[in-house]
């Protein structure tokens, strides 16, 4: 094979520009990534674009994993550590030739390693990188680590300590493993949900829950002890909930964990929040916001007082927005001090406070003593009661930003919800900057997109807001998105930003339905039309944005 470096490949192409490649390569070296990982996080280029230039380029196979058979006899052949430091997996051998699937065939350090410690000449195919992380979990997997832990509790009923910490013990293998495979999934979250007939490991991928194995039922007081030990939560209490937190290193990547244990009548439930802590961060220009809503959002951030709130339901990305905007608005001239339940991310610079209802660490509580802290601006991770909502006014109204959420379904149903908490509205009027609201909806799989006539109903729904559309987009399904035709989430959002009219409505408490139609008529778009926005963009479907939002 000529030894053709991929950044020449992909000019002689026409897939990127020169300046492009002198520019990631300068980029590069900062962020210490391969060059094709960097091209691909850039968004020069997608996967599939990679896959098909070093196909027809060098001759490279390319293989679907998805579906492929694997022969498990060659997991003994290729160790697990090189399978996971050069994301490689082997496919099938013929006298002294080894197929491997790899994400980078031009990894030529990868390929005369491989040669080494295996004795056989190596032929390269090319596979995505989710997919060769699926297979080395499918290859090196779980099922070992059960067999191995149904022999041995056969033998004992007893847990033993040795069993749940020792690094080489089944359950510690299993326990990793599960979250090797979560990681890989780009799970936000694992369920391990005890039931009648066994244990069900669930991953939330792309916010849809999806059952991917299922353990016989006795294994859940051995699985529930190791988890207990790494949280370092009470291993003998199984009757009361429980809650922690720890981090881990998974693939190279640290990873934050909030766990949660509730007793069942099968068991200890468990639920682990996983944090990505290497990207987790956005920039504000990044949100997803549109320009027009991007421009009126960072108008209200650059207010110096008043209160700004991200509402919608849990895991709809507003902690994610406010983080965003507190690494926008951190800079040395300002004190900003957050009080939060629990603090997801650490930022430098910010003082973060942890709520800890247990010793009357309250967010009002907290957010009083912060006060008395010199702050410029105060993020609130949650209005919750009448109280904290009080405080936090006084604060916008004493010449400080807030920040802060609450669990509303739209923009202007958090005036309402507020009202209700007994804040006077001449009181709301005064204090709050604006309301973005928001929700997370998946994004079309960019390896297996594809356009499509849309129907009546389709053209309809934009005809009635002035829309002409010729054409539409989804995903057929692919190995990349296991078969969904979606990878990946993007925020839909709806800005809804106060003013003297407002105000005075508000003072004559003017039913929530005026509100809306005045700040439509002033520019507000809706949550489903700044969806159907992104579905005309190419970016999600029509399907999506009638799962999470109402055509008004």
């Amino acid at each position: 094979m000529a030894r053709k470096r991929l950044g020449d490949i992909l000019v002689e192409s026409g897939i990127i520009t020169q300046e492009q490649l002198q520019q990631a390569l300068q980029e590069q070296k900062k962020s210490k990534l391969k060059l094709g990982d960097h091209l691909l996080q850039a968004g020069y280029i997608t996967e599939q674009q990679l896959i098909e230039i070093l196909e027809f380029q060098l001759g490279i196979p390319h293989v679907s994993l998805f579906r492929y058979k694997l022969d498990s006899s060659l997991a003994s052949i290729v160790p697990e550590d090189i399978a996971k430091r050069y994301l490689l997996v082997p496919l099938k051998k013929e006298g002294d030739r080894l197929t491997v699937a790899m994400v980078d065939p031009m990894d030529y350090f990868a390929i005369d390693e491989l040669r080494m410690s295996t004795g056989f000449t190596i032929v390269p195919a090319i596979a995505t990188r989710d997919e060769v992380q699926r297979a080395i979990v499918r290859m090196y997997g779980m099922q070992d680590s059960v067999n191995e832990l149904m022999e041995g509790m056969n033998a004992a009923a007893e847990i033993e300590e040795a069993e749940i910490t020792d690094e080489d013990s089944p359950i510690v293998r299993l326990v990793n493993q599960m979250f090797e495979q979560a990681v890989h999934l780009r799970a936000s979250d694992i369920h391990i949900d005890p039931q009648e007939d066994g244990i069900r490991i669930r991953y939330r991928i792309d916010g849809l829950m999806r059952t991917e194995r299922v353990l016989p039922r006795h294994m859940i007081g051995i699985l529930t002890a190791r988890l207990k030990i790494i949280a370092n939560l009470n291993i003998a209490e199984r009757r009361i909930p429980q809650d922690g937190r720890f981090q881990m290193n998974v693939v190279f990547r640290e990873i934050d964990v909030r766990i949660s244990t509730l007793p069942t009548i099968y068991g200890e439930k468990i639920v682990m929040r996983l944090l990505d802590l290497t990207n987790a961060l956005l920039e504000i220009d990044k949100l997803g916001l549109t320009k027009r809503n991007l421009a009126v959002f960072q108008e209200l951030i650059s207010r110096p007082n008043g209160i700004i709130l991200a509402t919608g339901p849990t895991g709809s990305g507003k902690s994610s927005t406010l983080y965003a905007v507190l690494q926008h608005l951190n800079k040395d001239s300002v004190n900003i001090i957050t009080v939060e339940d629990p603090v997801e991310y650490q930022l430098e610079g910010v003082n973060q406070v942890q709520v800890n209802a247990n010793i009357g660490m309250t967010f009002s509580s907290a957010l009083r003593s912060i006060l008395r802290q010199d702050p410029d601006i105060v993020m609130v991770g949650e209005i919750r009661d009448t109280e904290t909502a009080e405080i936090a006014i006084r604060a916008a109204l004493t010449g400080h930003l807030v920040l802060s959420t609450l669990h509303t379904n739209d923009a202007v149903s958090s005036l309402t919800r507020l009202i209700d908490m007994g804040i006077p509205p001449f009181l709301l009027g005064s204090s709050i900057n604006g309301i973005l609201a928001q929700r997370l909806v998946r994004r079309i799989c960019k390896d297996c997109m594809e356009e499509y006539v849309p129907g009546d109903h389709e053209k309809e729904i934009f005809e009635q807001r002035g829309i002409k559309i010729d054409k539409l987009w989804r995903g057929k399904g692919c190995g990349s998105c296991s078969l969904t035709g979606y990878r990946g989430r993007l925020a839909v959002h709806e800005v809804f930003k106060m003013d003297n009219q407002l105000r005075q409505m508000l003072t004559r408490n003017y039913p929530t339905s005026e509100y809306k139609k005045y700040a439509m008529k002033n520019g507000m778009i809706l949550l489903f039309d700044d969806g159907l926005i992104k579905v005309r963009q190419g970016l999600t479907t029509m399907d999506e944005i009638f799962r999470i939002a109402v055509n008004e």
